[in-house]
């Protein structure tokens, strides 16, 4: 087996990141890794917002605005989760789409893409020794989160990239079998 497919088929996710992260110039090397995805038509629809330093400071206290924006009487512990959640990690990437009208690329295929690129991104920092977890959840859907975020109305948030080193060992997951999600039409 290829070094690369074993490499894809071992890749998860690690909730625990610490420092350090990836520097300026391993970020744009995982951005140029994301720019590399399918995109039909080249309409481009992913945007990047890189956090790090008092920026994941500044996005908790976003978060926080959110919170209690949706919730006014929010208790102090679901302020303080909100406000550290971006303290996960040293480095983030929030991955959008922007959506563009078009009569043969539907909306759909477009978040895709942006899909894409945030796997590429995920992919590329653990070639890179790195590590990271995608999450989402009601900010990336929270006009407050957005606004802050400088996003167009059309713009839609597909990840939260949470990028570090790993904080434990890597879990050992078990191989999947492939017949349990594969229908095969050989006639």
């Amino acid at each position: 087996m290829s070094d690369v497919l074993k490499f894809l088929q071992q890749r998860n996710s690690a909730p625990r990141l610490c420092a350090p992260g990836p520097d300026a110039a391993q970020v744009e090397g995982l951005l140029q890794a994301a720019l590399r995805v399918p995109d039909h038509a080249w309409l481009q629809p992913w945007r990047f917002n890189v956090i790090t330093g008092a920026g994941r400071d500044r996005l908790g206290q976003v978060f926080v605005d959110a919170l209690l924006a949706n919730d006014p009487l929010a208790a102090a512990a679901a302020q303080d989760k909100a406000r550290a959640a971006p303290l996960r990690a040293p480095v983030l990437i929030v991955v959008s789409c922007l959506v563009q009208p078009h009569p043969k690329v539907p909306r759909d295929e477009q978040l895709l893409s942006a899909g894409c690129a945030a796997h590429s991104i995920l992919l590329a920092a653990e070639a890179m020794g790195y590590a990271g977890v995608w999450r989402t959840g009601s900010y990336a859907t929270d006009h407050t989160v957005k606004t802050a975020l400088e996003h167009e109305p059309s713009q839609e948030i597909v990840a939260f990239l949470y990028l570090g080193s790993r904080d434990s060992e890597a879990k050992q997951l078990p191989l999947r079998e492939v017949d349990n999600y594969v229908k095969y039409w050989n006639q």
